[in-house]
């Protein structure tokens, strides 16, 4: 089977995080280390950071993987913002060290009032610099893919292989694959020649080994809408089949895969737990209908 979690909220604490990805069905858990509002945090205590890892020993989970702040614009053409950018994110990388978390996960980020042209080789330089500042660390940074939504990069498989290409240390980087944006970017990820064929491409510019996250979230809107808007699996446009055929790629079986769906309770229902079940049944039909 998969190994499937969601994004937890960390307050009350790391360990909280953990506890509350269990209680809801959790395989692993991602989470912001940080308020993701806001430039600054207190330092991680080093009894907060044994606290999650004990959590995450005694209740069984793994993987643990970490989001940035949406403060964060790596491709800013504005070079005080670049900066705070760039110091932000290797504070980000020494955050998640210490949590003994080993990946990152970041959007490119949004040119704004620059060109396609000069935002990548910003998000270059950046990813350049935050390496230069981060020699030592395990932690490593995952780029997400975007829905493209007004001059946001990562929309388009070239553009993140632009990035690749010009990295000076290609071999730090991965990727994060979020099937909501990738379809609002214009990718189908169903029937299964469409799925197949879209895989096809990430791996010919990008490499299919360097998915080392799936953010799974179905969409509210349709296919190249370019807007980013998540939905509960099975109740947007993508529909249940994307995750059918996600689930049943032998390719991905060691991949976590992360719930980012709309939180909360409806009638005591908890959606994380109603979107995890629905996965499993999905795993469970995909295999069967592999074996035929």
């Amino acid at each position: 089977m998969a190994i499937l979690g969601a994004h937890q909220s960390i307050v009350g604490g790391y360990d909280k995080a953990v506890e509350r990805a269990r209680r809801c069905g959790c395989d692993c858990l991602q989470l912001f280390t940080k308020n993701n509002n806001q430039w600054a945090a207190k330092d991680i205590t080093s009894q907060q950071a044994r606290r999650f890892r004990e959590a995450l020993d005694s209740l069984g989970l793994t993987h643990p993987l970490a989001h940035d702040s949406y403060l964060i614009n790596l491709a800013s053409p504005d070079p005080p913002l670049w900066r705070k950018s760039v110091d932000a994110f290797v504070v980000e990388l020494h955050r998640a060290e210490t949590l003994e978390i080993p990946f990152v996960v970041t959007h490119p980020g949004a040119y704004t009032s620059a060109d396609e042209k000069t935002g990548l080789k910003n998000v270059v330089r950046a990813v350049d610099e935050i390496h230069s500042q981060s020699r030592g660390l395990k932690v490593r940074c995952l780029l997400e893919t975007t829905a493209g939504q007004g001059t946001s990069l990562g929309w388009r498989f070239e553009q993140l292989a632009a990035v690749l290409d010009g990295a000076n240390d290609p071999d730090r980087l991965g990727f994060c694959f979020d099937t909501c944006h990738v379809f609002a970017a214009g990718y189908p990820l169903a029937p299964e020649k469409e799925y197949r064929a879209t895989l096809a491409a990430f791996d010919r510019l990008l490499g299919l080994e360097r998915i080392r996250a799936f953010h799974l979230n179905d969409s509210r809107r349709g296919l190249g809408s370019r807007i980013d808007r998540h939905e509960h699996i099975g109740r947007g446009e993508l529909g249940l089949e994307p995750f059918r055929l996600l689930l049943a790629d032998d390719r991905f079986r060691e991949v976590p895969m992360y719930l980012e769906t709309p939180k909360g309770q409806e009638d005591g229902v908890d959606w994380d737990a109603v979107n995890l079940k629905t996965l499993r049944l999905l795993g469970l039909i995909g295999g069967v209908s592999r074996r035929r």
